[in-house]
Protein backbone atom coordinates (compact mmCIF):
# COMPACT_ATOMS: atom_id res chain seq x y z
CA UNK A 1 0.00 0.00 0.00
CA UNK A 2 1.33 3.68 -0.99
CA UNK A 3 2.23 5.54 1.92
CA UNK A 4 -0.68 8.34 2.94
CA UNK A 5 -0.12 10.61 5.66
CA UNK A 6 -1.65 13.56 7.33
CA UNK A 7 -1.34 17.20 8.34
CA UNK A 8 -4.60 18.19 10.59
CA UNK A 9 -4.08 21.47 11.83
CA UNK A 10 -7.10 23.67 13.79
CA UNK A 11 -7.86 26.49 12.18
CA UNK A 12 -6.30 28.78 15.31
CA UNK A 13 -4.50 31.22 13.01
CA UNK A 14 -0.66 30.76 12.54
CA UNK A 15 1.16 28.00 12.98
CA UNK A 16 2.54 27.22 16.47
CA UNK A 17 6.27 26.16 15.68
CA UNK A 18 5.67 22.74 17.23
CA UNK A 19 2.89 22.10 14.27
CA UNK A 20 5.26 23.21 11.67
CA UNK A 21 7.70 20.53 13.33
CA UNK A 22 4.80 18.11 12.15
CA UNK A 23 3.93 19.51 9.01
CA UNK A 24 7.70 19.60 7.87
CA UNK A 25 8.10 15.99 9.50
CA UNK A 26 5.00 14.94 7.25
CA UNK A 27 6.36 16.09 4.35
CA UNK A 28 9.48 14.25 4.45
CA UNK A 29 8.21 11.34 5.47
CA UNK A 30 5.89 11.43 2.45
CA UNK A 31 8.64 12.46 0.10
CA UNK A 32 10.87 9.70 1.55
CA UNK A 33 8.37 6.97 0.78
CA UNK A 34 7.25 8.44 -2.56
CA UNK A 35 3.81 9.13 -0.94
CA UNK A 36 1.01 11.36 -0.39
CA UNK A 37 1.06 14.20 2.18
CA UNK A 38 -2.74 15.14 2.99
CA UNK A 39 -3.70 18.30 4.37
CA UNK A 40 -6.72 18.19 6.57
CA UNK A 41 -8.20 20.94 8.79
CA UNK A 42 -9.61 19.84 11.80
CA UNK A 43 -12.43 22.68 12.20
CA UNK A 44 -15.08 20.14 14.71
CA UNK A 45 -15.35 22.88 17.27
CA UNK A 46 -16.35 26.21 16.32
CA UNK A 47 -14.93 27.43 19.79
CA UNK A 48 -11.46 26.60 18.22
CA UNK A 49 -11.76 28.30 14.95
CA UNK A 50 -10.54 31.71 14.44
CA UNK A 51 -11.65 34.02 10.90
CA UNK A 52 -9.42 33.90 8.89
CA UNK A 53 -7.66 30.82 10.56
CA UNK A 54 -7.38 28.57 7.73
CA UNK A 55 -5.83 31.43 5.16
CA UNK A 56 -3.33 31.71 8.11
CA UNK A 57 -2.08 28.27 7.97
CA UNK A 58 -1.79 27.81 4.05
CA UNK A 59 -0.04 30.92 4.56
CA UNK A 60 2.55 29.47 6.47
CA UNK A 61 3.16 26.10 4.91
CA UNK A 62 3.63 28.41 1.73
CA UNK A 63 5.85 30.58 3.36
CA UNK A 64 7.65 27.36 4.97
CA UNK A 65 7.65 25.83 1.59
CA UNK A 66 5.53 23.16 2.45
CA UNK A 67 3.32 21.37 -0.37
CA UNK A 68 0.25 18.78 0.22
CA UNK A 69 -0.99 16.56 -2.17
CA UNK A 70 -4.40 16.65 -1.32
CA UNK A 71 -6.89 18.98 0.47
CA UNK A 72 -7.36 20.86 2.68
CA UNK A 73 -10.26 18.04 3.40
CA UNK A 74 -12.27 20.07 6.17
CA UNK A 75 -14.21 17.93 9.02
CA UNK A 76 -16.79 20.76 8.91
CA UNK A 77 -17.85 19.55 5.51
CA UNK A 78 -17.71 15.70 6.56
CA UNK A 79 -20.67 15.38 9.06
CA UNK A 80 -22.44 12.70 7.00
CA UNK A 81 -19.59 10.66 7.21
CA UNK A 82 -18.74 10.79 11.18
CA UNK A 83 -22.77 10.20 11.78
CA UNK A 84 -22.76 6.88 9.62
CA UNK A 85 -19.70 5.58 11.35
CA UNK A 86 -21.56 5.84 15.03
CA UNK A 87 -24.24 4.21 13.66
CA UNK A 88 -22.05 1.23 12.07
CA UNK A 89 -21.15 1.55 15.85
CA UNK A 90 -24.19 0.98 17.63
CA UNK A 91 -25.15 -1.42 15.37
CA UNK A 92 -22.00 -3.16 16.37
CA UNK A 93 -23.01 -2.56 20.44
CA UNK A 94 -19.45 -0.33 20.68
CA UNK A 95 -21.38 2.57 21.43
CA UNK A 96 -24.73 3.38 22.64
CA UNK A 97 -27.31 6.87 22.56
CA UNK A 98 -27.67 8.39 25.91
CA UNK A 99 -31.08 10.28 26.92
CA UNK A 100 -29.37 13.29 25.98
CA UNK A 101 -29.57 12.15 21.87
CA UNK A 102 -25.60 11.80 22.34
CA UNK A 103 -23.36 8.77 21.62
CA UNK A 104 -21.22 7.35 23.24
CA UNK A 105 -18.45 4.32 23.63
CA UNK A 106 -19.86 1.22 25.80
CA UNK A 107 -16.21 0.81 27.28
CA UNK A 108 -15.24 4.31 28.77
CA UNK A 109 -18.23 5.94 27.82
CA UNK A 110 -16.09 8.70 25.19
CA UNK A 111 -18.50 11.10 23.52
CA UNK A 112 -18.61 9.83 19.64
CA UNK A 113 -21.24 12.68 18.64
CA UNK A 114 -22.59 15.75 20.60
CA UNK A 115 -26.33 15.62 21.87
CA UNK A 116 -26.73 18.20 18.69
CA UNK A 117 -25.28 15.25 16.62
CA UNK A 118 -21.93 17.10 15.88
CA UNK A 119 -18.55 14.57 16.06
CA UNK A 120 -16.04 15.31 18.41
CA UNK A 121 -12.14 15.58 17.31
CA UNK A 122 -12.03 11.91 18.86
CA UNK A 123 -14.44 10.32 16.29
CA UNK A 124 -13.72 12.63 13.57
CA UNK A 125 -9.80 12.40 13.78
CA UNK A 126 -10.56 8.58 13.28
CA UNK A 127 -12.99 8.16 10.84
CA UNK A 128 -10.90 10.53 8.67
CA UNK A 129 -7.84 8.63 8.97
CA UNK A 130 -9.99 5.43 7.76
CA UNK A 131 -11.57 7.17 5.26
CA UNK A 132 -8.77 8.72 3.90
CA UNK A 133 -6.99 5.36 3.92
CA UNK A 134 -3.71 6.85 6.23
CA UNK A 135 -1.11 4.43 6.47
CA UNK A 136 0.79 6.40 9.10
CA UNK A 137 0.21 9.16 11.46
CA UNK A 138 2.99 11.49 12.92
CA UNK A 139 2.32 13.81 15.37
CA UNK A 140 3.49 15.58 18.85
CA UNK A 141 3.94 13.47 21.96
CA UNK A 142 1.03 15.77 23.51
CA UNK A 143 -1.65 13.44 21.47
CA UNK A 144 -0.04 10.52 23.14
CA UNK A 145 -2.45 10.23 25.66
CA UNK A 146 -5.63 9.71 22.94
CA UNK A 147 -3.87 6.56 21.17
CA UNK A 148 -5.77 3.93 23.21
CA UNK A 149 -8.99 5.76 22.82
CA UNK A 150 -8.82 6.53 18.92
CA UNK A 151 -7.50 2.65 18.72
CA UNK A 152 -10.94 1.57 20.77
CA UNK A 153 -12.97 3.86 18.33
CA UNK A 154 -11.23 2.87 15.17
CA UNK A 155 -12.68 -0.71 16.29
CA UNK A 156 -16.03 0.17 17.27
CA UNK A 157 -16.42 1.41 13.81
CA UNK A 158 -15.15 -1.20 12.16
CA UNK A 159 -11.14 -0.11 11.27
CA UNK A 160 -7.85 -0.28 12.52
CA UNK A 161 -6.15 2.74 13.64
CA UNK A 162 -3.08 2.92 11.07
CA UNK A 163 0.55 2.99 12.61
CA UNK A 164 1.01 6.29 14.93
CA UNK A 165 4.52 7.99 15.19
CA UNK A 166 4.93 10.33 17.91
CA UNK A 167 7.95 13.11 18.02
CA UNK A 168 8.72 15.52 21.14
CA UNK A 169 7.41 18.52 21.72
CA UNK A 170 9.78 22.30 21.28
CA UNK A 171 10.01 23.60 24.62
CA UNK A 172 10.84 27.23 25.92
CA UNK A 173 13.88 28.00 27.72
CA UNK A 174 12.17 26.82 31.10
CA UNK A 175 11.32 23.55 29.79
CA UNK A 176 7.29 23.97 29.57
CA UNK A 177 5.70 23.88 26.25
CA UNK A 178 6.56 26.63 23.48
CA UNK A 179 3.54 29.38 24.01
CA UNK A 180 2.80 32.61 23.24
CA UNK A 181 5.05 34.00 26.69
CA UNK A 182 8.56 32.61 25.31
CA UNK A 183 8.18 34.27 22.39
CA UNK A 184 8.59 32.98 18.77
CA UNK A 185 6.05 30.68 19.24
CA UNK A 186 4.29 30.46 16.27
CA UNK A 187 5.40 31.23 12.45
CA UNK A 188 3.66 34.79 12.33
CA UNK A 189 6.27 35.30 15.31
CA UNK A 190 9.31 34.64 13.62
CA UNK A 191 8.45 36.40 10.22
CA UNK A 192 7.30 39.33 12.13
CA UNK A 193 11.09 39.21 14.03
CA UNK A 194 12.78 38.74 10.55
CA UNK A 195 13.56 34.88 9.99
CA UNK A 196 13.85 34.24 6.80
CA UNK A 197 11.87 31.33 5.86
CA UNK A 198 14.61 29.19 4.33
CA UNK A 199 16.49 29.50 8.20
CA UNK A 200 13.18 28.65 9.77
CA UNK A 201 12.71 25.71 7.53
CA UNK A 202 16.43 24.59 8.23
CA UNK A 203 16.46 24.33 11.43
CA UNK A 204 13.03 22.31 11.76
CA UNK A 205 13.92 19.92 8.87
CA UNK A 206 17.60 19.76 11.40
CA UNK A 207 15.22 18.48 13.98
CA UNK A 208 14.21 16.05 12.17
CA UNK A 209 11.55 13.56 13.90
CA UNK A 210 13.13 14.15 17.69
CA UNK A 211 12.16 11.00 19.90
CA UNK A 212 12.34 13.18 23.07
CA UNK A 213 11.30 16.99 23.52
CA UNK A 214 13.75 19.28 22.60
CA UNK A 215 14.48 23.00 23.62
CA UNK A 216 13.92 25.81 21.17
CA UNK A 217 17.83 26.67 20.43
CA UNK A 218 17.43 30.57 19.38
CA UNK A 219 21.26 31.33 18.54
CA UNK A 220 21.48 28.18 16.02
CA UNK A 221 18.15 29.61 14.72
CA UNK A 222 19.79 32.44 14.47
CA UNK A 223 22.49 31.64 12.64
CA UNK A 224 20.60 29.55 10.12
CA UNK A 225 18.95 32.65 9.82
CA UNK A 226 22.14 34.33 8.99
CA UNK A 227 22.96 32.04 6.72
CA UNK A 228 20.39 31.70 5.02
CA UNK A 229 20.14 35.38 4.34
CA UNK A 230 23.93 35.36 3.18
CA UNK A 231 22.55 33.01 0.42
CA UNK A 232 20.07 35.16 -0.89
CA UNK A 233 20.88 36.40 -4.33
CA UNK A 234 20.94 40.06 -5.12
CA UNK A 235 17.29 39.92 -6.34
CA UNK A 236 15.81 38.14 -3.42
CA UNK A 237 17.60 39.86 -0.78
CA UNK A 238 16.33 43.76 -2.84
CA UNK A 239 12.44 41.76 -3.15
CA UNK A 240 12.95 40.62 0.65
CA UNK A 241 13.73 43.86 2.04
CA UNK A 242 12.03 45.73 -0.06
CA UNK A 243 15.52 47.62 -0.74
CA UNK A 244 17.36 48.82 -4.59
CA UNK A 245 19.43 46.29 -5.88
CA UNK A 246 22.36 48.64 -5.46
CA UNK A 247 22.44 48.90 -1.63
CA UNK A 248 21.93 44.95 -0.88
CA UNK A 249 25.86 45.11 -0.19
CA UNK A 250 25.17 47.21 2.91
CA UNK A 251 22.84 44.36 4.00
CA UNK A 252 24.67 41.17 3.70
CA UNK A 253 26.02 41.24 7.68
CA UNK A 254 22.54 41.54 9.17
CA UNK A 255 21.27 39.05 11.46
CA UNK A 256 17.11 38.95 10.37
CA UNK A 257 15.75 40.91 7.88
CA UNK A 258 13.82 43.49 10.09
CA UNK A 259 17.80 43.68 10.78
CA UNK A 260 18.40 44.42 7.12
CA UNK A 261 15.56 46.42 6.35
CA UNK A 262 17.11 49.06 8.87
CA UNK A 263 20.24 48.53 7.04
CA UNK A 264 18.35 49.86 4.05
CA UNK A 265 17.28 52.87 5.35
CA UNK A 266 20.23 53.85 6.75
CA UNK A 267 21.55 53.50 2.87
CA UNK A 268 18.11 54.77 1.20
CA UNK A 269 17.02 57.34 3.60
CA UNK A 270 19.37 58.54 6.45
CA UNK A 271 18.78 60.82 9.36
CA UNK A 272 20.49 63.71 10.19
CA UNK A 273 23.26 63.36 12.85
CA UNK A 274 25.53 65.40 15.27
CA UNK A 275 28.91 65.17 14.42
CA UNK A 276 31.90 65.78 15.93
CA UNK A 277 33.86 69.32 15.54
CA UNK A 278 37.29 67.59 14.36
CA UNK A 279 34.91 65.71 11.14
CA UNK A 280 35.31 68.52 8.54
CA UNK A 281 38.88 67.55 7.45
CA UNK A 282 38.03 63.63 7.45
CA UNK A 283 34.96 64.47 5.21
CA UNK A 284 36.29 66.62 2.70
CA UNK A 285 39.36 64.47 2.17
CA UNK A 286 36.73 61.84 2.14
CA UNK A 287 35.00 63.89 -0.80
CA UNK A 288 38.50 64.46 -2.75
CA UNK A 289 38.62 60.51 -2.87
CA UNK A 290 35.18 59.44 -3.90
CA UNK A 291 35.02 62.85 -6.57
CA UNK A 292 37.75 60.52 -8.05
CA UNK A 293 35.69 57.75 -8.37
CA UNK A 294 32.96 55.93 -10.54
CA UNK A 295 29.25 56.53 -9.89
CA UNK A 296 29.63 53.19 -8.34
CA UNK A 297 32.44 51.73 -6.19
CA UNK A 298 33.61 48.16 -6.01
CA UNK A 299 34.20 46.14 -2.77
CA UNK A 300 37.40 46.48 -3.36
CA UNK A 301 37.68 50.35 -4.45
CA UNK A 302 35.23 51.24 -1.32
CA UNK A 303 37.90 49.58 0.94
CA UNK A 304 40.90 51.26 -0.80
CA UNK A 305 39.31 55.00 -0.22
CA UNK A 306 39.03 53.90 3.64
CA UNK A 307 42.30 52.39 3.73
CA UNK A 308 43.73 56.23 2.72
CA UNK A 309 41.24 57.73 4.88
CA UNK A 310 42.47 55.56 7.83
CA UNK A 311 46.32 56.24 6.70
CA UNK A 312 46.01 60.25 7.05
CA UNK A 313 44.43 59.98 10.41
CA UNK A 314 40.86 60.39 9.22
CA UNK A 315 37.93 59.66 11.52
CA UNK A 316 35.87 56.69 9.60
CA UNK A 317 33.33 57.33 12.56
CA UNK A 318 32.15 60.48 10.74
CA UNK A 319 32.05 59.17 7.30
CA UNK A 320 29.79 56.54 8.64
CA UNK A 321 27.61 59.34 10.62
CA UNK A 322 27.42 61.67 7.14
CA UNK A 323 26.69 58.69 5.16
CA UNK A 324 23.63 57.40 7.38
CA UNK A 325 23.11 59.06 10.44
CA UNK A 326 23.89 56.20 12.46
CA UNK A 327 26.86 55.31 14.95
CA UNK A 328 26.28 51.84 14.31
CA UNK A 329 25.00 49.89 10.87
CA UNK A 330 26.06 48.08 8.28
CA UNK A 331 30.14 48.00 7.00
CA UNK A 332 31.82 50.89 6.38
CA UNK A 333 32.89 49.41 3.19
CA UNK A 334 29.72 48.31 1.86
CA UNK A 335 27.75 51.83 2.61
CA UNK A 336 30.53 53.43 0.69
CA UNK A 337 30.10 51.16 -2.37
CA UNK A 338 26.19 51.30 -2.01
CA UNK A 339 26.12 54.90 -2.01
CA UNK A 340 26.33 56.72 -5.84
CA UNK A 341 29.21 59.21 -6.01
CA UNK A 342 26.48 62.56 -6.10
CA UNK A 343 24.93 61.60 -3.38
CA UNK A 344 27.88 60.30 -1.40
CA UNK A 345 29.27 63.89 -1.69
CA UNK A 346 25.69 65.71 -1.00
CA UNK A 347 25.83 63.68 2.13
CA UNK A 348 28.90 64.40 2.94
CA UNK A 349 29.03 68.41 1.88
CA UNK A 350 25.91 68.49 4.33
CA UNK A 351 27.34 67.09 7.06
CA UNK A 352 30.27 69.25 6.55
CA UNK A 353 27.84 72.81 6.73
CA UNK A 354 26.16 71.90 9.35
Amino acid sequence: MAVRVRFAPSPTGSLHLGNALTAVANRRFADEQDGVLVLRIDDTDPTRTVAGGEEAILQDLAWLDIGFDEGPVRQSERGALYAEAAARAIVGHAAERDQEGAVRLRDGGATLLRKDGTATYQLASVVDDLDLEITQVVRGSDHRPNLELQRRIARAVGGQLPEVIHHGLILGSDGKKLSKRHGHASIADLRREGFPSEGVRAYLDQLGLPEHDVQLDLPRLRRLATDAIAAMSDAELATATGAPIEAVPALRGARSLVEAREYAKLVVAPVGASLPPDARSTLERFAELRAAGPDHLSADESRSVLRELKAVGGDLRSVRLALTGAAKGPELWAVVAAVPRDEALARAGHAVAS
